[in-house]
């Protein structure tokens, strides 16, 4: 493991993330970070043994979802697409299944839908 990566804040907020799904306080993460920490990122979720799945995010970062298979395996059939061209139903499952508050979820939803409705 490099220093540099022992010494980021980014790399604590991961530790963070995989303890608080270690302990079931999450199913389900999303974590976006730099791509330089990739490999470092996949050893040590490979060495605990937690799936993950990874989608590019422009030039220099990546969204990692890491948790459950049976949430993973509904990520994949969901987020076919970069996070800001899900549709507001897409949108909304993702929140509900990485434990958002479901009543901001909703007004999320709401306003989404009705701007679509309003730019129809």
């Amino acid at each position: 493991m490099d220093t540099e990566m022992m010494l980021s804040a980014d790399m604590k907020v991961l530790m963070n993330h995989i303890y608080e799904f270690k302990k079931g306080v999450r199913q389900m993460v999303l974590y976006t970070f730099n791509k330089r920490y990739e490999s470092s990122v996949k050893a040590r979720l490979d060495r605990q043994n937690i799936p993950y799945l990874t989608q590019p995010v422009g030039e220099t970062c990546l969204n990692l979802f890491f948790g459950r298979q049976e949430c993973l395996n509904a990520i994949q059939l969901i987020v076919t697409k970069p996070l800001n061209k899900l549709t507001p139903e897409e949108d909304f499952i993702l929140g509900a299944m990485l434990g958002y508050d479901i009543r901001v979820q909703c007004e999320r939803y709401c306003e989404r839908k009705c701007r679509l409705c309003r730019q129809a």
